[in-house]
């Protein structure tokens, strides 16, 4: 699946979200697809926890 598919797939999924459900199922569902996709990126380990963390806390170091 290429990066243009994944996109169409996310934008009907919210805007079927939006027009099913209302506004604040919409937001509901993009922040759930948000977290699930950190989580992913965090398990497969593309994405390190620890400086997400820091960055949170105000402790950004670029490198």
């Amino acid at each position: 699946m290429t990066a243009t598919n994944t996109g169409i797939l996310i934008g009907a999924v919210l805007a079927l979200s939006w027009v099913a459900f209302g506004f604040w199922a919409f937001v509901f569902v993009a922040v759930a697809m948000g977290i699930g996709a950190l989580v992913a990126r965090i398990v497969t380990g593309q994405t390190d926890l620890n400086a997400i963390v820091d960055a949170v806390r105000g402790k950004r170091v670029s490198s």
